[in-house]
């Protein structure tokens, strides 16, 4: 939580069915709170992270 990041930084990499995809911060801003931990599995329009 607090770490600043800029448009385009990747802030999660999900693995599924051995393929990775990167999830890149939509703007310039701030981690405010982050929902999950590595290993944890999750669902469809879960919220993983929030940048303010």
């Amino acid at each position: 939580d607090g770490q600043d990041v800029a448009k385009g930084d990747v802030l999660v990499i999900l693995e599924s069915m051995k393929m990775q995809n990167e999830l890149k911060s939509p703007r310039d801003g701030k981690i405010s709170r982050v929902r999950i931990k590595t290993g944890d599995n999750v669902e469809r329009k879960q919220t993983l992270l929030s940048v303010i």
